[in-house]
């Protein structure tokens, strides 16, 4: 679990960041899945958006893409959201 300090560290890095995931009116799809977990071999911290013929609300999208990750949710704001997960080896983000 992130405490409010790393989360707060990590939106602070997040926010030059575009997003590489979409969640569209199939809501969490398996593509949708993959495509995260693509996205988290290259890269920590990842952002993504809902959009608006979504299904699901953001902060539901994001859950749900988070548990089927193994991340974390570090942040909801509107239709966008931000998920964590730290590489096994040697991790590039050095959380406070």
């Amino acid at each position: 679990m992130l405490t409010s300090k790393q989360r707060s560290y990590l939106i602070g890095l997040s926010n030059q960041l575009d997003p590489v995931i979409q969640i569209g009116k199939n809501g969490v799809s398996p593509e949708a899945v993959v495509s995260a977990e693509e996205a988290f071999n290259t890269r920590e911290l990842v952002k993504g958006a809902v959009m608006k013929m979504a299904p699901e609300t953001p902060r539901e999208a994001a859950e749900t893409l988070a548990g089927r990750t193994r991340s974390q949710v570090v942040m909801v704001i509107g239709r966008k959201f931000v998920l964590y997960k730290p590489f096994k080896e040697n991790p590039k983000i050095v959380l406070p």
